[in-house]
């Protein structure tokens, strides 16, 4: 390390790294050591162990740094900070003066902090302080691709002090993922009893959220030694859990913080369900979502740590060994899944434009990123550019996401100072509000009355609106000038894109202004109010996303705040439902529809293309086709399959072209029966140019010439080109009628006086000698009035008399 400045150490779950190594290189390192941890419990707690290994109180050589509360002296050379501290520290000192070494502990957590900090910490090396120490430390990391990011870093592995752990897999029986998640709380409650009760520790059980865990210990009713342990937690009770002696037969209901870092006395036997809650970011709608996803190889394998640290254990896993194969080999990173947003603001505070140039062990998705970007230009934080404006360098320095820093920002006046912190803490922190046999009503109003102590009748959590109160003490910026807009006007300043607006009809569903459909829990107070703001909305597994917390706000605060984003368009479409096409003037805001009037006039362009949508939906069967029509149609086409070089007037082609040869000819036409009046046979005509109408002339001529001027028109079916046409207009006729370069002979079909066939020919030189005696003999009887000559290819044709001609 001394040679590289640099390391990646790995070490088992218990082996100490996390309160030895700091401690270890003490005097090694000039300057201050910082030592970044994920967790605010696990950086106070690794604090505290430090200090008493040194024989000091905290604040002395070892003291920590967390968000809202701080221990460190003047003499300290060893500070544990969360993560997002770090980031702030480079940015406001790039050279970080006075630190001489970073441990990332926990790396394989891949936080978004750890992933930037790592990154910026190695371009700072890199450009100004080549002398700065960097070690990733870590109990289960694919160390490799550290190393190499880390310049080619060395790899130090400890084999650690543990001890052997006997795992055991538990057939659930059931193969639907849904009925395993069900069942899921009564068999970490029966797993738990049956460890518990031949333990000479405590057992640690891990499961997927606060919800199972709430569940689980409802099941081991009667168990008087059960904690829970898990981010919600306020602080005291999550120190309290890792603090208290252990016992025989202890349990402990934990979620995956327990995972790495903390400690918790004396374990000796873990239940692991084999389940993690990871929050998804859409990167189209920005709205979140909690994912229960299986625990991936490395996680599994450090809850199986967990269960070996001070004596032989015990692991118990709840699926069967034969799906330890699928499981993933590592978590994802979370710059894979997150909300990009806060991520985006740190990068261009940083300058950073192209972010490939950061070294970053995972790129962010492109589209995240670019989502996350435009966000922070409708916030007003970023520049056409890409650049950070003045706003956003202000944003970059509230200690809150940058949403959030948005509003608070944005606060005139006492007043709305007051309401924009404790809208952000609420919206930071876990709900104060409990349900009552369902989720919490939505408003935040009503949340905001617990928090000033003004309703104290709704259930709440105590802990959570003291923790609320506390952040909302440490978000309370300087604001000046006097304000009054409402909280829900405060709160749109944060979420544009999140302006909700109710559905006609339907009361309980919202379309917000990114487009994406929400609904309020059903029966809520907030149902039917014309416009929220749905500050914190869940994507779900529903047909549409879950609004959990929400503000009303006024159409017109909308209108006067959003003016800039207002914009009026002018829409020609067609309507599937009224089955005609619709001229509206529109005033949007984004996918919301504000007001709506009459366009009289649409350009003919917009007209043309909504005709042809409407003609696309209904098919070219709402078209009237007249004969003319037909059999132009079907002339064109056999004579293009004939190897005529003519356009395609497939149906596929028509449909595709409307706006070409359908469209000039429909006039101002909007309905479907307006559709069906139209003429056809002049807009398929105007779609051949003279060189293509004489090519289709030569090819397929509309009609053929008999004796005496005459014209007869040819039909072109499938059975190929036919005339119809009464026997005596061919008298004289010596050769069968052909058409086109290849003579195609012309199949006739001969008719009687009375226009019924008579005869199907394709050779009427040869009807003439042979089966035109027979017709003759027939006709002559029943038509005595017409002639019927014994050898008609002599014989001239009569005077047209009525017609002779079959079209």
């Amino acid at each position: 390390m001394e040679r590289h400045g640099a390391a990646v150490i790995e070490a088992p779950p218990g082996a100490g790294k996390t309160t030895r190594v700091p401690l270890a290189l003490l005097p090694l390192i000039e300057g201050r050591i910082l030592m970044l941890e994920p967790r605010r419990i696990a950086a106070r707690a690794a604090a505290e162990r430090m200090a008493a290994t040194l024989g000091e109180a905290v604040g002395e050589t070892v003291g920590y740094r967390i968000r809202g509360e701080a221990k460190v002296g003047r003499a300290s050379r060893i500070e544990v900070m969360t993560e997002g501290i770090l980031t702030r520290m480079l940015q406001d000192a790039p050279d970080l003066p006075g630190v001489g070494c970073l441990i990332f502990d926990e790396f394989h957590e891949r936080s978004l902090h750890a992933d930037l900090g790592l990154a910026l910490a190695l371009e700072v090396r890199e450009v100004l302080r080549p002398d700065l120490v960097l070690i990733a430390m870590s109990a289960t990391l694919d160390a490799a691709p550290v190393a190499r990011l880390m310049g080619d870093a060395p790899v130090v592995r400890s084999t650690g002090r543990s001890f052997p752990v006997e795992t055991d897999w538990r057939d659930p029986g059931l193969a639907d993922s849904r009925a395993r998640r069900a069942s899921l709380p009564a068999r970490v409650a029966e797993a738990v009893r049956e460890l518990a009760d031949g333990s000479a520790g405590a057992v640690l059980a891990f499961l997927p959220g606060v919800g199972e865990i709430a569940r689980t210990r409802e099941a081991l009713a009667g168990r008087g030694d059960v904690a829970v342990l898990h981010g919600s937690l306020p602080f005291r009770e999550q120190a309290k859990v890792l603090a208290t002696p252990a016992r025989p037969g202890r349990i402990v209901l934990a979620t995956s913080i327990a995972e790495t870092s903390l400690t918790i006395p004396d374990v000796r036997a873990v239940v692991d369900a084999g389940l993690a809650r990871r929050q998804r970011a859409d990167a189209a709608t920005g709205i979140s979502g909690l994912v229960t996803e299986r625990v991936s190889r490395a996680e599994a394998d450090q809850r199986r740590g967990r269960a070996g640290r001070v004596g032989p254990g015990h692991c118990l896993r709840l699926w069967p060994a034969r799906e330890e194969g699928s499981l993933a080999p590592f978590a994802p990173a979370e710059i894979e899944t997150a909300d990009l947003t806060a991520l985006a603001l740190e990068l261009a505070a940083w300058g950073v434009r192209d972010v490939a140039a950061l070294a970053l062990l995972t790129p962010p998705p492109k589209r995240a990123l670019a989502e996350a970007r435009e966000l922070l230009a409708r916030l007003g934080a970023l520049d056409p550019a890409g650049g950070l404006t003045p706003l956003g360098r202000t944003l970059s320095r509230v200690p809150t996401h940058p949403r959030l820093a948005r509003m608070i920002a944005a606060a005139k006046g006492k007043r709305e100072a007051q309401a924009a912190v404790e809208l952000a803490a609420l919206l930071e922190a876990r709900d104060v509000l409990r349900g009552e046999g369902g989720p919490p009503p939505a408003d935040l109003a009503l949340r905001r009355a617990v928090l000033k102590g003004d309703r104290q009748d709704r259930p709440h959590d105590p802990a959570a609106v003291a923790s609320v109160r506390a952040e909302a003490r440490r978000l309370t910026p300087k604001s000046t000038g006097e304000g009054g807009r409402s909280p829900g006007a405060l709160l749109s300043l944060a979420y544009p894109d999140r302006i909700a607006m109710v559905r006609e009809g339907a009361p309980g569903r919202y379309k917000l202004a990114n487009g994406t459909g929400a609904e309020l829990p059903p029966g809520d107070a907030l149902t039917g109010t014309p416009f929220l703001i749905a500050a914190d909305v869940d994507a779900g597994a529903g047909r549409e996303a879950r609004i959990r917390r929400a503000l009303a706000v006024t159409e017109e605060e909308v209108r006067t705040l959003h003016q800039a984003a207002i914009a009026t368009a002018e829409i020609c479409r067609w309507s599937r439902r009224h089955r005609r096409v619709e001229t509206l003037r529109e005033t949007r805001l984004g996918a919301l529809t504000l007001a709506s009037e009459t366009w009289p006039d649409p350009s003919a362009e917009a007209l043309a293309a909504a005709q042809a949508e409407g003609i696309r939906d209904l098919g070219l069967g709402c078209l009237t086709w007249s004969p003319a029509a037909e059999r132009f149609l079907a002339r064109l086409r056999w004579a293009r399959q004939a190897g005529a070089d003519l356009p395609d007037f497939g149906e596929e082609a028509l449909l595709a072209t409307l706006e070409d040869w359908l469209c000039p000819h429909l006039g101002r036409a909007r309905s479907a029966a307006d559709f069906a009046a139209a003429d056809l046979l002049p807009a398929l005509e105007a779609r051949l140019d003279w060189p293509a109408r004489q090519r289709l002339d030569a090819a397929a001529p509309a009609s053929w010439s008999r004796p005496g001027g005459r014209t007869v028109p040819i039909h072109y079916g499938e059975a190929g080109p036919e005339i119809r046409v009464r026997l005596q207009a061919l008298f004289g006729l010596t050769h069968h009628p052909t058409i086109g370069r290849d003579r195609i002979p012309l199949r006739i079909t001969l008719l009687s006086p009375a226009d019924r066939p008579v005869q199907t020919t394709a050779d009427l030189p040869g009807f003439w000698a042979s089966s035109y005696a027979d017709v003759r003999r027939d006709m002559r009887g029943r038509y005595p009035k017409h002639p019927w000559p014994e050898d008609p290819a002599t014989a001239e044709p009569p005077a047209p008399r009525g017609r002779d001609i079959k079209g």
